[in-house]
């Protein structure tokens, strides 16, 4: 059952039954107002709303960077979020580049209550949350719209099959402006058939990709997240593999030619041969 407004000092966790399993929010005991989002066990998100621009998980920020290299350093830009978990990197953001616009599709409108009563947005945001589908939501968005497109979408810990394909792809390229970033959470593990497809899939639509991740992931030695970056035009490699060696827990960034051996002979994904992104092992979140 969820609990009412806490104040700043109780540490109690806030767990609710959501449309996507059960929700928990738990306190992070070194950071006063800062917040664990876990579904069905699976870690979804860290906020900490004394420190928006804070980003606790690796992913978060990998993703971190890609916001940051997408336009100059504190100018708006226009982002679309393709699931919003607790909104952590629209908070980013807005923190980092305020006046931005943005977009947050999350199918899960028992989770958005949740996240805006417990861990509410700026008023003074630019952020607006819609309550449907993914890919239902990237096609309501106009064409060019979008200075960057974050795709962040898990079901039960997989990615949705239709979120994986070319069809997909085509529509998020089509909301994004010439220049712009396109970057997904994708999740896997050995022998990496997803992660591979995924960039075959990306590679079908945009002529330029990266791929960050940690090393031990990259050669297949245990499940984890790689953030996929796309984009119509050169790509921010050297300062994005920068940051991301730098990160507390460094990751590799390839791109070129040993991103095009990585993922070997793998084919494009289309809808009709779609499948979700395989399921994490149990050992991940113990």
């Amino acid at each position: 059952m969820a609990r009412n407004r806490r104040s700043r000092e109780e540490s109690d966790a806030v767990v609710e039954q959501v449309d996507g399993g059960l929700a928990q929010l738990l306190p992070d005991r070194d950071r006063p107002r800062a917040w664990t989002l876990l579904v069905d066990g699976a870690p979804q998100s860290h906020v900490d709303l004394d420190d928006p621009a804070y980003l606790d998980f690796e992913y978060q920020r990998r993703l971190g960077h890609v916001a940051d290299l997408v336009a100059p350093a504190g100018k708006p830009i226009q982002a679309l979020h393709l699931g919003g978990g607790a909104f952590t990197l629209a908070r980013y953001i807005a923190a980092t580049r305020p006046r931005s616009t943005q977009q947050v599709v999350e199918r899960d409108t028992a989770l958005i209550a949740l996240v805006r009563r417990e861990l509410p947005l700026d008023p003074g945001a630019r952020i607006r949350v819609r309550g449907t589908d993914a890919r239902e939501g990237l096609a309501k968005i106009a064409d060019g719209w979008a200075d960057l497109v974050v795709a962040d979408v898990f079901s039960g810990a997989r990615t949705p099959a239709h979120l994986t394909s070319t069809e997909f792809l085509t529509d998020v390229r089509r909301v994004l402006r010439p220049g712009g970033f396109y970057a997904a959470n994708l999740a896997d593990g050995p022998p990496l058939a997803h992660l591979r497809g995924q960039l075959a899939t990306a590679a079908a639509l945009f002529p330029e990709l990266a791929l960050v991740a940690d090393p031990t992931v990259l050669r297949g030695k245990r499940f984890g997240n790689a953030v996929l970056l796309a984009g119509d035009q050169a790509l921010p490699v050297a300062e994005l593999t920068r940051r991301s060696a730098s990160d507390p827990h460094p990751a590799r960034v390839e791109h070129g030619r040993a991103l095009r051996d990585f993922s070997g002979g793998a084919v494009a994904v289309t809808d009709a041969r779609a499948v979700a992104s395989p399921a994490p092992p149990p050992s991940v979140f113990r």
